[in-house]
């Protein structure tokens, strides 16, 4: 039986996933963690030094990767950018599915590689912040990569709007693609506790495989 159509069976049915969350105690990691297991799904929480109750693993180790995976629904890589960027990264925790025969994959991205117009970047406008840049160019990366290499993989990148930092959870948010969402304002924002709540929610539908959603306000 494909995957996704088993994960969404299951949670129609009331049934729960078994979900595999790298970086689990960042800013935004956290929050899915906290809105899946609200959900009722079992989250099992990886971060480098395994503190705050999280195992330790490291995501450019595609043997641990591939033990920790395994018996698991799904896996969420919720992780910067390093020094290396996310190439090998990415590679890695590919190789670490097919070993551990999870194909469901979502990616908390970036929102540098959503389009302002066609065919033209957010990372690539001339007032993109400076500091931003080396891991909004990361992120895209990566979300090439995934298009590229994955195909055998049931895959969805999730970016945010944007600006996101902490704040409410409305449940009130729009979905869209490959195109920056803004507000009436012209303003691309999110919380995110929103955005976990619609990042869960592809997990559990499954409707973008192998494309990438984003979600604001």
């Amino acid at each position: 039986m494909d995957t996704v159509a088993s994960l969404t069976k299951n949670v129609q049915g009331g049934d729960t996933m078994r979900i595999l969350l790298i970086g689990a105690t960042g800013m935004i990691g956290s929050r899915i963690a906290t809105e899946a297991r609200g959900r009722g799904h079992t989250v099992t929480g990886v971060t480098r030094s395994g503190a705050d109750g999280t195992t330790a693993g490291d995501a450019n180790d595609a043997s641990a990767v591939a033990a920790l995976a395994a018996g698991h629904d799904a896996v969420v890589l919720a992780i910067t950018p390093g020094e290396d960027g996310m190439l090998g990264t990415g590679r890695a925790v590919f190789e670490a599915l097919r070993t551990a025969g999870v194909r469901r994959l979502v990616v908390v991205g970036g929102a540098g590689s959503l389009e302002v117009a066609p065919g033209a970047r957010l990372v690539d406008a001339p007032d993109f912040p400076p500091a931003w840049k080396e891991g909004a160019l990361a992120q895209a990366a990566l979300l090439d990569l995934l298009r590229e290499e994955a195909g055998d993989l049931d895959w969805t990148y999730v970016s945010p709007a944007a600006e996101i930092a902490p704040g409410e959870r409305t449940g009130n948010h729009r979905r869209g693609g490959d195109a920056l969402l803004t507000d009436a304002e012209g303003r691309s924002r999110i919380s995110a506790e929103d955005y976990a709540d619609g990042l869960v929610t592809e997990l559990e539908k499954g409707e973008a495989i192998r494309r990438r959603v984003t979600f604001a306000y």
